[in-house]
């Protein structure tokens, strides 16, 4: 029970009654504050102090969305907007006398030979264009009352939060007062109860009111999926499922250096193996070892003294809605960019000379298109190089090809394949491989994996990190924008990772990769970029500045039209497990050293 407020005094304390009558517990007992003071300029609600404020002035023009940024605001209030509609006639009975008084003021002084008055002028035509629309019934007039109830536990985060508030709303020419003498009249007019008994309203038509509603926030999320961090902007949630909610599964991430897009990602790929999903990686910087090793994954090391080797003549098997002709003619020409790619480049005779090798290296170990590539053999690469040699004007390629059949990279493609992906986590490592076969391997890699999904049909999740390097041959681009375009069909996604932007976008394959994902990640850029990124993905010049000056793991989280400001959090066990900490892998390793001796 809450006693009455005293006349005398301007501040009220009231204490709380026995709640308990008959051992019954009243509702309202229950949602009343243990105590209330009413002074001056807030109101204390037990432990919470709050504060009521009202918007008193507008500007001649309201933008879109004006109020949007205080409803973001990652703070505790509540907003109450009152609106009373006004009688047309009456209004325009008042808009005549107006009228005719600013009229009068303009004669004035014109009689007086003063200079003109712009405001005057202005109110004129202003109060002119309202009438006309007030009478065509394209416009209403409203009084319009908007409170802001705010709450701190203390008076100085009450008045830093008022503060924050009013240079917020004065930054647009709006200006707002506490309700002062009036706490609890601001209070009762701001909870749930629809009743208006601040009373204080400014006169607005349908247009400017309209530039209030709806209410903008910037919550970007589903009802599922996995967490990809937390909203900056509200603290709220950002859940996404990228293969139910989204028109393709495809993402893109864009970061500086250490700007924490591998610690991303790999938080992403933790997640997404619990909702029974294979994850197949691309590593070209021994990132993930650790990782696949923990989560009971497979690590293949794609070196040129690795054990682990890939035949680019294997075939795979044709699903039901294809046939093996078309597998192997598919396959025929994917080996002719690979070549392109190994021997430097080909001129359209040397182009023709490979296409025809190819076939005839398959007819050599009798695979036709009438073959069941279950039960045959493939080619090797010394195979080919073996029909190649024989065949007219292919003396230079067969020079060319030397290095990767006899020389120091003949260990690297010229065995069978021995790779198996039937786990739910693989990665391939191309760390130890040479700078200058990277895009050769890489090539090689996913055009094996690629195979591979096509074979059964799986939710599955392909990674490229570091995509930059597939960027630099047209080849290689085109194979993955290839991949970007068809994956969907195969229950694929590809996320593609890349630290150096302008090569990615600069490619003729980078901005078609870009469209054709879905979500897209945006971490820390560097300055020398940050206008190619700003106009790429339509920036403004605050979400610039934010991209600029963004901590580790804070960027911009991008799903069709709309983006959030995102920070990417992690649980303790997830940073054990995904950690490239130099200092914390260190740690790691010392740990398993101990255990494992402490186990013998």
């Amino acid at each position: 029970m809450l006693g009455k407020k005293e006349k005398q005094s301007p501040i009220v304390s009231i204490l709380p009654q026995e709640i308990y009558q008959a051992g019954v517990l009243d509702l309202k007992d229950v949602i009343a504050p243990s105590a209330l003071k009413v002074s001056p300029k807030e109101l204390n609600l037990g432990e919470k102090i709050g504060r009521t404020l009202f918007v008193i002035s507008y500007p001649r023009f309201l933008e879109e969305s004006w109020f949007a940024p205080i409803i973001n605001l990652d703070k505790v209030f509540n907003v109450s907007v009152f609106i009373h509609p006004i009688d047309t006639a009456k209004i325009l009975h008042h808009f005549q006398k107006k009228v005719a008084e600013v009229q009068s003021q303009i004669s004035t002084r014109e009689e007086k030979g003063l200079v003109r008055d712009p405001a005057l002028d202005t109110a004129y035509q202003d109060l002119e264009a309202l009438r006309d629309q007030l009478m065509q019934a394209q416009e209403h007039l409203f009084d319009v009352g908007i409170y802001i109830t705010i709450f701190a536990d203390s008076n100085q985060e009450l008045d830093k939060l008022e503060s924050e508030i009013k240079s917020i709303l004065e930054s647009k020419l709006i200006y707002v007062k506490p309700a002062l003498f009036q706490q609890e009249q601001g209070f009762k007019s701001v909870i749930p109860l629809c009743d208006d008994q601040l009373d204080v309203h400014s006169k607005l038509n349908s247009s400017p009111l309209s530039s209030l509603f709806p209410f903008v926030s910037f919550d970007l999320t589903s009802n599922k999926g996995i967490l990809y961090g937390i909203n900056r902007h509200n603290s709220s949630l950002v859940l996404f499922d990228r293969y139910t909610d989204l028109p393709n599964y495809n993402s893109v991430t864009f970061a500086v250096a250490g700007a924490g897009k591998s610690y991303c990602t790999k938080l992403e790929i933790l997640r997404t193996l619990m909702f029974d999903t294979d994850v197949i990686v691309l590593d070209p910087e021994r990132e993930y070892e650790y990782m696949a090793e923990a989560t009971g994954g497979k690590y293949f090391n794609i070196s040129l003294n690795s054990e682990h080797h890939i035949n680019p003549f294997d075939l795979p098997i044709p699903r039901e809605d294809e046939s093996a002709s078309d597998v192997l003619r598919s396959n025929i020409i994917n080996l002719v960019g690979l070549f392109r790619i190994m021997l430097g480049g080909l001129s359209q005779e040397e182009d023709a000379i490979i296409d025809r090798a190819i076939s005839e290296t398959y007819a050599l170990k009798d695979i036709t298109a009438e073959s069941d590539f279950r039960s045959v053999e493939p080619p090797l690469l010394s195979d080919f190089e073996l029909v190649l040699a024989g065949m007219e004007g292919a003396d230079s390629l067969v020079e060319r090809l030397t290095k990767y059949t006899k020389g120091t990279w003949s260990g690297f493609i010229n065995r069978p394949s021995n790779v198996d992906i039937n786990k739910k986590f693989v990665v391939f490592s191309l760390r130890d491989m040479e700078d200058e076969l990277k895009p050769v391997a890489m090539y090689i890699v996913t055009h094996f994996i690629w195979n591979s999904v096509r074979k059964v049909l799986k939710k599955r999740l392909l990674v490229v990190d570091e995509a930059w390097w597939m960027m630099k041959s047209e080849d290689t681009a085109s194979f993955l924008f290839g991949i970007a375009k068809r994956c969907r069909k195969y229950f694929l996604g590809l996320a593609t990772i890349t630290q150096d932007v302008d090569d990615f976008l600069n490619s003729p394959y980078g901005l078609p990769i870009l469209t054709n994902s879905s979500i897209q990640i945006l971490l820390k850029q560097a300055p020398t970029v940050i206008d190619h990124v700003q106009k790429t993905f339509n920036l403004t010049d605050e979400e610039k500045y934010l991209l600029l000056e963004s901590d580790v793991g804070e960027g911009m989280f991008f799903v069709g039209l709309k983006h959030v400001a995102i920070k990417i959090v992690a649980s303790y066990t997830e940073d054990q497990i995904i950690t490239t900490n130099p200092e914390q892998v260190m740690q790691i390793q010392r740990a398993k050293k101990e255990l494992e001796a402490a186990g013998q």
